[in-house]
């Protein structure tokens, strides 16, 4: 019994840091979401720290896996074998900016151990361009070599960032930066992002600035700014949630009018993120929640219904061809078309897709069951103890929203695992951990996955 126990306080805490992300959401506020999380990764850090640390090698979002890296890094004497690596490759897969918030964060709590010294400075040493990074997050490596009593890169970058005094630099990028505060041309030559704000002080038109910065843009950065100006940007580049995000972003004439492009463009991601799972799961039904709750939050707008309109095609192309039956709780059946609205029948939704006889039903939903209420945890409670004993059919719901009351993602019926998801392209793999929550396997079972996953992870990033 205390087996299992362990095993769902761990899933909890898993189910957590891949779906919270301590900003509000339709439900709770984010002082109640930063509230919710700093107790689970307490709990979770003193009572399992080993499996705390391994979540790192799982698919937990980049806002947890920074406060996963800062509480381990603050307590060196709990310090178990192995850390130092998991740690390491954690913040190699980061986003720059994120890090440089985490050393700041480390900063501030006065953390200066012998440990997170090294990582620090490994991290900064392993940077492939240091003088992108003292231009661009300049404020941040400051911080950081400050706080670890380290050198710069090189004299030159070291002056430039403690000393600005040189008349002329020989790095091209650093000199660009020194001239761009006098001189409109030499913008041209920094990162979008630092270019931005010597745009506006030169008073350069958006829509020049944008036309000659645009060889020094990302493709993320390009897609945002041709969407601003009105273009249609390079769809293909996007990960197949965030293109999700995008899609539902645009008025419902404008994705009838392109219907052709974005259901392509989105297929396309989907076959992507499917990769050698395609076609493989056989008969599929999905319950996909577009009720008004899936409508998120000022600062999460429309994420749950990306969510589920990324796990759709994901879905579609995981099943065999003609083989996959989508049933949105709205009734509709224009999936480019959806949009948050009335209440959540899941229940309803739930029967009709049993009733077509799949070999997997996936429900994608925040669990607020409505209309009416609780109707799903009965009928999925009675399928699995009376009709489908066997198991015949796999049933997974998966959450993209955390409950800060409850510490977890709202499930529907006891006997039915449930996973938290971000992105929908973690779903295969989510689908496989989510075994776990059934109550049939204990923490030694989830242990062996996890260490199986850590190897995994610390394989693919050389360590």
């Amino acid at each position: 019994m205390s087996e299992l126990v362990a095993a769902e306080d761990v899933l909890l805490f898993v189910n957590a840091a891949v779906t919270a992300t301590g900003q509000r959401e339709f439900r709770s506020s984010a002082g109640e979401q930063r509230l919710s999380l700093a107790f689970l990764h307490e709990y979770v850090r003193v009572n399992y720290r080993p499996v705390y640390a391994a979540s790192l090698a799982l698919d937990i979002n980049d806002h947890n896996a920074a406060l996963v890296v800062e509480h381990l890094l603050r307590t060196p004497a709990e310090a178990g074998p192995g850390e130092g690596r998991l740690i390491a490759a954690r913040l190699a897969l980061l986003p720059p900016q994120r890090v440089y918030r985490l050393f700041r964060a480390l900063r501030a709590a006065k953390v200066n151990n012998r440990r997170t010294r090294a990582i620090v400075r490994e991290w900064i040493a392993a940077r492939p361009d240091p003088a992108l990074d003292a231009v661009k997050y300049r404020p941040g490596l400051k911080t950081a070599l400050r706080h670890v009593h380290g050198p710069a890169a090189d004299p030159e970058t070291g002056d430039f960032l403690f000393a600005p005094r040189r008349v002329r630099y020989g790095n091209p990028l650093l000199d660009a930066y020194r001239r761009a505060h006098y001189e409109q041309g030499a913008l041209y030559e920094l990162p979008f992002t630092v270019a931005e704000g010597f745009a506006a002080k030169h008073g350069v038109p958006r829509a020049l600035f944008l036309e000659r910065i645009a060889p020094r843009m990302t493709r993320f950065e390009r897609l945002r700014t041709e969407r601003a100006a009105g273009a249609a940007g390079d769809l293909s580049v996007m990960p197949l949630t965030r293109l999700a995000v995008y899609v539902l972003s645009l008025p419902f004439a404008e994705r009838v009018a392109r219907r052709g492009e974005l259901t392509g463009a989105l297929r396309a991601a989907a076959r992507r993120a499917a990769g050698p799972h395609a076609g493989s799961w056989g008969r599929v039904a999905a319950v996909l929640d577009d009720s008004f709750s899936s409508s998120g939050s000022a600062v999460k707008r429309r994420r749950p219904l990306a969510v589920a309109l990324g796990c759709h095609f994901l879905l579609e192309a995981l099943a065999a061809p003609g083989a996959y039956t989508p049933l949105w709780t709205s009734g509709g059946d224009d999936p480019l078309l959806v949009r948050p609205y009335g209440p959540t029948p899941l229940g309803l939704r739930v029967l009709d897709a049993l009733e077509t006889g799949p070999e997997r039903l996936v429900i994608v939903s925040d669990g607020w069951d409505n209309a009416p209420p609780g109707l799903a945890g009965e009928v999925l409670r009675v399928w699995r103890t009376r009709l489908d004993p066997e198991r015949r059919t796999s049933v997974v719901h998966l959450n993209p929203v955390y409950d800060a009351g409850g510490f977890d993602v709202r499930r529907l019926a006891p006997g039915v695992p449930t996973a938290g998801v971000r992105d929908a392209e973690d779903l295969p793999a989510l689908v496989e951990i989510a075994q776990f929550a059934e109550g049939r396997t204990g923490f030694g079972e989830l242990r062996a996955h996890l260490d199986r996953r850590v190897e995994a992870f610390l394989k693919g990033a050389g360590g």
